[in-house]
């Protein structure tokens, strides 16, 4: 005869289920296992400044957001079928490192990262030129 294995639980949740539905009503809603990244008010102020500034001049014409585990990104587009034609990201994981903010080139080139995030978007402004008489 063949025996079937026995499970065995871990845990005061699987012993009891109606223990782990109480124990997730005394949380707070906005308490997630998974919590995502994203930028706070502060940090889209400033991105969504530097866009308006450059729709106004009519060189970007939409964006979009991404909002994964690992990092945030704020893509932006020249046209909306195109690729991005710069991505700013957030990526917590290298904010003692190199710095949690960074800007990227279609190509995957990282053209700034840094700890500021404004900082980080000064590459992305346009830099006076030289007129000559």
């Amino acid at each position: 005869m063949s025996e079937e294995p026995e499970i065995v639980a871990l845990g005061a949740s699987f012993a009891n289920p109606q223990a782990n539905d109480d124990a997730q009503e005394k949380q707070p809603p906005h308490a997630k296992k998974s919590a995502q990244i994203a930028f706070n008010r502060m940090e889209l102020a400033t991105i969504l400044n530097l866009y308006g500034s450059k729709v106004a001049a009519g060189e970007w014409r939409d964006y979009a957001m991404d909002f994964t585990r690992e990092r945030a990104v704020f893509a932006v587009f020249r046209r909306s079928s195109e690729q991005p034609l710069y991505r700013i990201e957030k990526n917590p994981k290298l904010a003692r490192k190199q710095g949690a903010y960074s800007v990227t080139a279609p190509g995957g080139l990282i053209l700034r990262r840094g700890h500021d995030l404004g900082q980080v978007l000064k590459v992305l402004l346009k830099k006076p030129k030289l007129v000559s008489a």
